[in-house]
């Protein structure tokens, strides 16, 4: 009965079509943008920002490009870590040459690099599909990530690491290291929430559907006037888009400073790929859910095992290698659908309660 379809009349097509046509999710994300925009930036700090904030944001943007691509179109891949280092270093060469140039259209011509390069290696899809896919993106991530270490113009002829220069919005410093907490979650969340509002309504479109036609039967949906080549390519150059803007926001906002062999390896990519599995394939929502398991999991385990029972840390990380991978197994075999179809059951649940029929 919480959670109660009935009586919640649409008198048009456009409010038939709404992003969110339930009353009771309209009130669940205004209370959720109220705390974003009215509490969150007058009590965040330094550790909020930088250990749970900020790294839960980016990877939400990352798991998203990733699961459109893995989740709406069926196509695997395993170079997410070579395709952030791509926008990392973009933005990098972009602020480095032009450095009175925007950082929000820096970030932007990041994702378009990204998304170039998306599609060059998403090229093998055409003729393989399934493992011979990975092994081909997997390829693009060692390739990128020894491209990036080993040719010295993308790092200006200096250190292999490369270091975010101070940049402003609006008058406030949103990278380097006197930038604030504030502005950096602030300038984040404006990326995070345009960006899911646009996938949300790419996937529901018709791009959407035909991403989904491909993922299901591609022979059926080329014999329904799909193009495979346009469809993958364009699926494989959105979600490398979205990977990107995610790699250029690790390195200008999070970080500040990178190294590609560390900030952006093979890890990386299963990182991502566990967080859309956990969370759930072919579901905004479970990008969502997945990135704040993966991320927020072992800082909620450090600050139980070390801060309340005193463990020592290297003790408490092994501990909290195995929880994580057990509860990865745990909620693989309970729910193979993600975290987004459990709180898709409970919504249902809700529906009746308090009432069983």
């Amino acid at each position: 009965m919480l959670y109660r379809e009935t009586g919640q009349f649409k008198r048009n097509y456009a409010a038939d079509q709404q992003l969110f046509p339930i009353f009771q999710d309209k009130i669940l994300l205004a209370v959720i943008l109220v705390v974003s925009l009215a509490i969150i930036p007058f009590v965040i700090n330094d550790y909020w920002s930088k250990a749970i904030l900020l790294p839960f944001m980016v990877y939400s943007l990352i798991a998203l490009g990733l699961n459109i691509l893995v989740g709406y179109c069926g196509q695997i891949s395993l170079g997410t870590g070579g395709f952030m280092a791509v926008g990392a270093y973009s933005s990098y060469k972009l602020c480095t040459a032009f450095p009175e140039m925007n950082l929000v259209v820096v970030i932007l011509l990041s994702g378009g690099c990204t998304a170039a390069v998306g599609v060059l290696f998403g090229l093998p899809s055409l003729r393989i599909k399934g493992f011979y896919l990975a092994v081909a993106t997997l390829a693009a991530q060692f390739f990128l990530i020894w491209m990036f270490n080993k040719v010295p113009w993308f790092y200006n002829y200096e250190m292999s690491q490369i270091t975010a220069p101070p940049r402003e919005m609006f008058g406030f410093l949103v990278s380097g290291p006197q930038a604030t907490p504030t502005a950096q979650y602030l300038f984040v969340l404006g990326f995070l929430v345009a960006f899911t509002w646009i996938a949300l309504n790419l996937v529901r479109g018709r791009i959407g559907r035909s991403w989904m036609s491909i993922r299901d039967m591609d022979i059926a949906a080329e014999l329904l006037g799909i193009k495979p080549l346009k469809t993958k390519l364009l699926a494989f150059a959105v979600s490398s888009f979205y990977i990107g803007i995610g790699g250029a926001l690790i390195f200008h906002i999070w970080l500040g400073t990178v190294e590609a062999t560390e900030a952006f390896d093979i890890l990386q990519s299963f990182f991502v790929l566990f967080a859309i599995i956990i969370g759930g394939l072919g579901s905004v929502l479970g990008s969502y859910l997945g990135a704040a398991f993966m991320a927020l999991m072992p800082v909620g385990l450090k600050v139980v095992l070390v801060d309340w029972f005193g463990m020592v840390p290297v003790t408490a990380k092994h501990i909290e290698i195995m929880l994580v991978g057990s509860l990865i197994i745990f909620f693989l075999i309970k729910e193979p659908h993600g975290l987004a179809r459990m709180w898709q059951i409970t919504k249902e649940k809700l529906r009746l309660w308090p009432f069983p029929y």
